[in-house]
């Protein structure tokens, strides 16, 4: 096994980015970028603490899942969850973030990165309510770099083909959990968890 370990010997290998590619990337979102945003149902967040230990985290909600508050600033909803909010220590930590926002059905992405802070109060709070869930915190990202990334991983994948997936390759969620993280629960009682109430219960109805 040979490791690469300079950016020269990177450069040999994979060549040089073609200008477009190298100068694609914008410091405020471009009217496109809002349009994509606004019909984006689902989010990537990375963060990374101090010492660089990653977190890569899912945000969804209906079309939209951010809220653009202006060409340099968005804001993502903190939904009911596990309350490991792993990403939101990181963010204590080191305010750095790269987010990833895809359309269903395309596979071109759009990418932010920035700084994040947490907030709890805020008058744009009002605007992020789904069926009846407001949230109690939201993720506010300072936009320092945006540009789109092309389909090539998701063309590879095919993971929007309908004919590729195979979702029953693996056990379910319940037999996971069970094997995995939660053994002294019966069962039955996980496959009730994680059945089709479990839908009904995404903003804490």
């Amino acid at each position: 096994m040979h490791e690469v370990a300079s950016e020269e010997e990177l450069t040999a290998l994979v060549g040089e980015p073609k200008p477009y590619t190298r100068d694609k990337v914008r410091t405020a979102l471009h009217s496109w970028d809002r349009e994509w945003l606004a019909h984006s149902p689902l989010c990537l967040v990375a963060t990374s603490d101090a010492e660089g230990r990653l977190d890569v985290s899912p945000k969804g909600d209906p079309a939209g899942v951010a809220l653009v508050l202006d060409d340099h600033t968005l804001a993502i909803p903190d939904r009911p969850g596990n309350r490991r909010v792993d990403g939101f220590h990181n963010i204590l930590r080191n305010p750095r973030v790269g987010l990833i926002f895809l359309l269903p059905g395309r596979g071109d992405t759009l990418r932010v990165n920035g700084r994040a802070r947490i907030v709890s109060r805020a008058p744009f709070l009002d605007r992020m309510v789904v069926r009846g869930n407001r949230p109690r915190l939201a993720l506010l990202v300072e936009v320092e770099e945006v540009f789109h990334h092309c389909a090539k991983a998701f063309l590879r994948s095919r993971a929007w083909e309908p004919e590729s997936w195979r979702p029953d390759v693996l056990p379910t969620r319940a037999r996971l959990a069970k094997a995995l993280e939660r053994p002294d629960e019966p069962l039955e009682v996980l496959e009730e968890h994680y059945g089709p109430a479990y839908a009904q219960r995404l903003y804490g109805e």
